[in-house]
């Protein structure tokens, strides 16, 4: 933040106005500069790195992200009644960042900051678009079974993910909890990476395969509005 405050400023300057001791400033500032956070000058001040506009981006474009989605899930909720939830891959699980719920009283529940698996359920959307070397170090070791039709076998994975690849949407029936099926859809960021799941979940008894259908329909449309705010 001094560095961002005060370009070019000098080591002795923020040692000074951050009341530390100019080696331990310095052992900061190489840490950042290896990181590229930081760049040094060519008249031995310091300026932000390169990394720093990847990460400005990032917090940009996940602030825009629940700000462009909210009204659009609400939108979607109203018209299906069922709760609609947008996740996000943090620390290789998947989490609730928005959600829209319907008044009716039976309903899923969604909760913000919520931690799932990214396994388990149509969260899996979000493993599906990863690189291969990246999906397996999201994966734990052991793979938990939440229900009977929870995959805990990694090739049986594999090729889920490769199917949701090809449609471009999850369905889930009962992966986590018996009673709730789900679908979600990928949402694109502006470089075109998948940087949300979008999702519907509903009770099983009242959800027959017609309404899965309308649910991938309004979804993807859905989806595709929130991408396009965020500039794909």
């Amino acid at each position: 933040m001094a560095v961002a405050k005060t370009p070019d400023v000098r080591l002795s300057d923020i040692a000074r106005n951050l009341g530390e001791t100019k080696p331990r400033v310095l052992r900061m500032l190489r840490t950042l500069e290896h990181r590229g956070m930081v760049q040094k000058t060519q008249k031995g001040g310091f300026r932000l790195g390169n990394t720093i506009i990847v990460l400005g981006t990032a917090a940009s474009t996940q602030v825009d992200l629940v700000r462009i989605a909210s009204p659009i899930m609400e939108d979607v909720g109203q018209k299906v009644n069922e709760t609609v939830q947008l996740r996000i891959i943090d620390n290789s699980e998947a989490l609730c960042i928005a959600k829209f719920e319907p008044s009716r009283d039976l309903r899923v529940h969604a909760m913000i900051g919520r931690r799932r698996p990214l396994y388990a359920g149509s969260r899996k959307v979000l493993l599906a678009f990863l690189p291969p070397q990246v999906q397996q170090q999201m994966l734990p070791e052991k793979l938990d079974r939440f229900t009977q039709r929870t995959t805990t076998d990694r090739s049986r994975l594999a090729a889920q993910l490769q199917a949701v690849r090809k449609t471009g949407h999850c369905i889930t029936r009962g992966e986590v909890s018996e009673q709730i099926v789900s679908v979600a859809v990928p949402v694109l960021a502006f470089d075109g990476s998948v940087i949300a799941a979008l999702n519907i979940a509903a009770p099983a008894f009242r959800t027959q395969e017609d309404d899965l259908r309308r649910f991938t329909t309004l979804l993807k449309d859905a989806a595709q509005q929130i991408s396009k705010g965020l500039g794909w």
